[in-house]
């Protein structure tokens, strides 16, 4: 059983305020529609703000100045975020030190960090630095001379190549790739040289990297997500690129080698960005879209080959009328070359 918290705590815990009785308490969360007694709940989205009126919940967590039914209010200004956030309070809990684990395979000149756990069938290769309070997973293949810093945690089966560096809090997922190979290769007559890549990923403090995602290291230098950015499951990141400061890419993106993404750029599923290209700060990238070409900052864009939201949208509308247009693009043309005809008796 969680701990049961009062609404006045919560509301403190998150800079909110409380509208009704601020001893009520509560030992969790639960969605409007399924909450019992012992439970907050939360409005996000507006659009079901009639809910509120008949949810079971002790209490539900909203906007400012939304109608509240008569029950109990923690106002925040993101709700969103509030719920977030208490999710973390009652069910995360931290890790518990474990030290390294029996079977689990640790080289030589290996520095480890205090509070850390490192589980059966987990392989830490030599030259290798794990910070305080970080955990790897059975499965984990770590090479030689990797960095990973505090308080990081490696689900089972990823891997992380030799040398790259990955910096404070990060996450990376299960069967995600850090420092695989690029795709680089000569052209020798009819056949492919092999370029050596050897150069390294960097993940900055505060970057998760979904499950099954790849990221490949530089042919020379550095492969670097910057801090604070989100990869989904199923993300490839080809060598040389650069990802700004808190992006969001979302599952199946594939970005080619050398592009550079700016600040809080988001990439919606199934986007594909070609090789050489920048991408501006605070642009949105709509799913399924593909960028041949270099984007501005400060914009929504979609489509293949990608344009301003807008004329996209506008372009769409017209696709369903395609047929009859063409119809009627036909049945003027044979209007046109009768009256040809007849002119030219």
């Amino acid at each position: 059983m969680f701990a049961s918290r009062t609404l006045k705590e919560l509301a403190e815990y998150l800079g909110g305020r409380v509208v009704g009785d601020e001893n009520i308490t509560v030992n969790g969360l639960a969605p409007l529609e399924s909450a019992g007694a012992d439970k907050i709940t939360f409005l996000a989205n507006p659009k079901y703000a009639n809910k509120v009126a008949e949810t079971g919940a002790a209490a539900v967590l909203m906007a400012p100045g939304g109608e509240g039914y008569g029950r109990n209010i923690i106002e925040v200004a993101n709700p969103y975020l509030g719920f977030a956030k208490l999710l973390t309070l009652f069910y995360t809990k931290a890790h518990p030190p474990l030290g390294v684990l029996p079977e689990a395979t640790v080289g030589t000149q290996v520095t480890l960090g205090e509070g850390i756990s490192i589980y059966p069938g987990s392989y830490i290769g030599n030259n290798v630095t794990i910070g305080d309070r970080s955990v790897v997973h059975s499965g984990v293949v770590i090479y030689e001379g990797a960095v990973i810093g505090d308080d990081c945690v490696i689900h089972a089966n990823a891997v992380i190549r030799e040398r790259c560096r990955i910096g404070n809090r990060c996450i990376i997922q299960p069967g995600a790739v850090i420092g695989s190979d690029g795709f680089g290769y000569a052209p020798d007559g009819t056949a492919y040289y092999r370029i050596p890549q050897i150069g390294i990923v960097v993940l900055e403090d505060d970057v998760e990297i979904g499950a099954n995602s790849t990221i490949d290291r530089a042919a020379l230098e550095v492969t670097l997500i910057k801090r604070g950015t989100k990869l989904d499951n199923l993300v490839q990141i080809a060598h040389n690129c650069q990802i700004g400061t808190d992006c969001m890419i979302v599952s199946q993106v594939g970005i080619s080698g050398s592009t550079k993404i700016g600040n809080h750029v988001t990439l919606g599923g199934q986007v594909g960005v070609a090789g050489h290209l920048s991408i501006g700060d605070n642009v949105m990238v709509g799913a399924q879209s593909g960028v041949p070409g270099s984007l501005s900052p400060n914009a929504i864009y979609s489509g293949t080959p990608t344009m301003p939201h807008r004329e996209w949208l506008r372009a769409m509308a017209v696709v369903p009328k395609l047929p009859e247009l063409k119809k009627s693009i036909s049945s003027l043309e044979k209007r046109i070359a009768e009256l040809e005809s007849k002119f030219a008796e």
